[in-house]
């Protein structure tokens, strides 16, 4: 049944509404096409026609918006994490505008979990020395990991960072590369220095990198290093063999914490090879002082036709 409900949002605040709204209304209109309803505003009166409980759900949704634009820039893609929150019918305090349990500060402001997983996520670094983030793209397991480790490096809970990923090419055969070492692995690692820059601002990262105190690399680097007092991430770790993921557990020493994250449905190694992501995630699963998180397509925040792409994906793999 088809329900047209009106409200308005208390206290009057423009530059809230603004926020809430986004630019040439493009928040509004990212509702519309999640909840397949049409919403009509004038200042802080709204109106929502559509089925009755798409435009109930529309409706609680803009207000927690709203009563989080004070404080938080609602771009689209923090709207989508607020739409997948909703969907999973999750109420938190962070949505209701206190501050969550735990949360990491930026340049830009704070990172917080969203959703349920994300949040078992940031328990499961925090809580433990080795944590394991496995699930599809987009779903922040390495903004979210490398956000962990910028933190634990502000707060002297290590004395550096490292950042490593397998050097192993998706799916194409790029031949030789021209340059010195450096320019040939940098664009495997390039995922880390976003996350890295826009955390904590290019110039700070080139300073501290030169000072070595974050060092980015590839993970055949890793082999015969014992490292403490520092944050290890190894990252897209789908693409280790089971030797090299044992290489890399290895490496970790005294007062240091590890993350590793991958996407087992996206291996690029060779048929023959079985992944080491996919088999320390059975091997390390009741380990003590082992946390493993398991996402899935509802967690994705990228556009939400990459959350459709991975469940089209998920769906054939199994029929």
């Amino acid at each position: 049944m088809n329900e047209s409900l009106n409200f308005d949002l208390l206290p009057v605040d423009n530059k809230r509404l603004a926020n809430l709204c986004g630019q040439f209304n493009e928040n509004i209109s990212q509702l519309e096409k999640y909840f397949d309803v049409t919403i009509d505003c004038s200042s802080n009166r709204f109106q929502i026609s559509g089925e009755d409980s798409h435009s109930r759900a529309a409706m609680q949704l803009i207000k927690k918006l709203y009563s989080v634009a004070e404080d938080e820039v609602l771009a689209p893609a923090v709207v989508q994490l607020y739409l997948n929150e909703s969907s999973e019918g999750i109420v938190t305090e962070d949505v209701r505008g206190g501050m969550p349990q735990w949360q990491v500060k930026t340049r830009k402001g704070p990172v917080k979990g969203r959703g349920q997983h994300q949040k078992e996520y940031l328990d499961a670094i925090k809580s433990n020395d080795l944590a394991l983030g496995i699930g599809p793209a987009g779903t922040g397991k390495t903004y979210l990991a490398v956000a962990c480790a910028v933190d634990a490096l502000v707060n002297d809970e290590v004395d550096r960072l490292v950042l490593v990923r397998p050097a192993v090419e998706a799916g194409e055969r790029l031949g030789f590369l021209p340059g010195d070492l450096s320019q040939k692995i940098d664009p495997y690692l390039r995922p880390m220095y976003d996350a890295l820059y826009e955390m904590m601002g290019p110039e700070k990262v080139a300073k501290l990198i030169e000072r070595n105190i974050i060092e980015i690399a590839p993970l055949a680097y890793m082999r015969g290093r014992t490292l403490n007092d520092a944050f290890i991430l190894l990252d897209e770790a789908q693409n280790t063999t089971i030797d090299q993921m044992r290489m890399f557990l290895t490496r970790i020493g005294f007062g240091s914490k590890a993350v590793v994250t991958g996407d087992i449905t996206q291996v690029d190694l060779p048929h023959e090879k079985v992944s080491g992501l996919r088999h320390a995630m059975h091997l390390l699963e009741n380990m003590e002082g082992v946390g493993i998180t398991l996402f899935d397509a509802q967690d994705v925040v990228r556009h939400p036709l990459v959350k459709k792409i991975v469940m089209a994906y998920e769906n054939e793999e199994r029929s």
